[in-house]
């Protein structure tokens, strides 16, 4: 993967986090929390795409359809995982 590729996916990755923050409403916290889920979801399903030779939305070398699954899982497991209480 080249750099210019690695910051296209950095930016998509971005906008999905910003995009989440937005549509949930949530203070500045979350967004950096919605920003690393983002990326590591996003470099998880651009992986696993290519491991399992996953070629849908190919951009160059960004296997872009992969990746957007993973980014979109991550954030929405990791947003249900950050409600839930802890019993005292």
């Amino acid at each position: 993967m080249t750099f210019p590729t690695f910051l296209f996916g950095l930016l998509v990755a971005s906008l999905y986090a910003a995009f989440y923050h937005l549509a949930r409403g949530e203070g500045p916290r979350s967004l950096l929390y919605y920003l690393l889920l983002a990326w590591a979801g996003f470099a998880a399903g651009h992986l696993v795409g290519g491991w399992l030779n996953w070629s849908f939305l190919q951009l160059g070398s960004l296997n872009l359809g992969a990746a957007t699954i993973g980014s979109l899982i991550f954030l929405g497991v990791g947003d249900w995982l950050g409600r839930i209480e802890r019993r005292a």
